[in-house]
């Protein structure tokens, strides 16, 4: 999953995308409320972390803008403890939830979490597809309850395609969300990772849609 962590504050921004490259998301990370927006227009991200007290332009008015051109991307809204009223403008203006400053990372990634779980149409944190399951806290993938050994790339391929159940996903969507934009994107690797998913699964769920792309799919009667 690809995320856009828009927050002016060095050490904080710092901290938090740390945090999230550790929990196995790819980041893209920014200081200025003009360059956040102009990521957020043009790039496909599953979630923001959005500073409302941002040079340039600030977060409240970013959210606007991308509400306005019908970005429906989750976006999580970071508030200073003593502004409540923060927190209702940026509810009006498009924010799907908040964070007050300061915060414990746990409850962050939290968030974060279920943000993206919620805009996938899934409410449980463990998630389950015929003998898949991913348990999103732990960022562990079992088949018929045995745990895969996945590296960092695989995992987000295969928590992508749980994450959109029965949709075809082109190579060029899986590169977008699984690498951030700094990284030397190569959409020929994602037939490489798919194979190798195959084999550790045992089991064909991924199909090839041949002139589309993808698709986690049980063959069903």
């Amino acid at each position: 999953m690809r995320l856009l962590l828009v927050e002016d504050d060095p050490n904080l921004q710092k901290q938090i995308k740390n945090a999230l490259d550790d929990s196995g998301y790819s980041v893209d990370a920014t200081s200025d409320g003009e360059e956040g927006h102009f990521l957020g227009d043009t790039e496909p991200y599953d979630a923001v972390i959005l500073d409302l007290g941002l040079p340039k332009i600030d977060g409240l008015t970013v959210l606007e803008k991308w509400r306005k051109s019908k970005k429906k991307f989750p976006v999580l809204i970071l508030t200073a403890r003593d502004r409540w009223s923060e927190k209702v403008s940026g509810f009006d203006a498009g924010a799907d939830d908040y964070v007050t400053k300061p915060f414990q990372m746990e409850e962050l990634l939290a968030r974060v979490r279920a943000l993206i779980r919620r805009a996938a149409g899934h409410a449980s944190s463990d998630i389950e597809y015929g003998p898949l399951k991913l348990d999103t806290k732990s960022n562990k993938v079992f088949v018929n309850g045995s745990k895969l050994k996945l590296t960092s790339h695989e995992y987000k391929i295969i928590e992508y395609f749980l994450h959109h159940q029965d949709k075809v996903i082109s190579r060029s969507e899986l590169t977008e969300h699984i690498y951030d934009q700094d990284f030397d994107r190569d959409s020929n690797t994602i037939e490489v990772f798919i194979g190798r998913l195959r084999k550790k699964m045992g089991l064909n769920l991924i199909k090839t849609e041949r002139g589309y792309g993808y698709r986690l799919s049980i063959e069903r009667e």
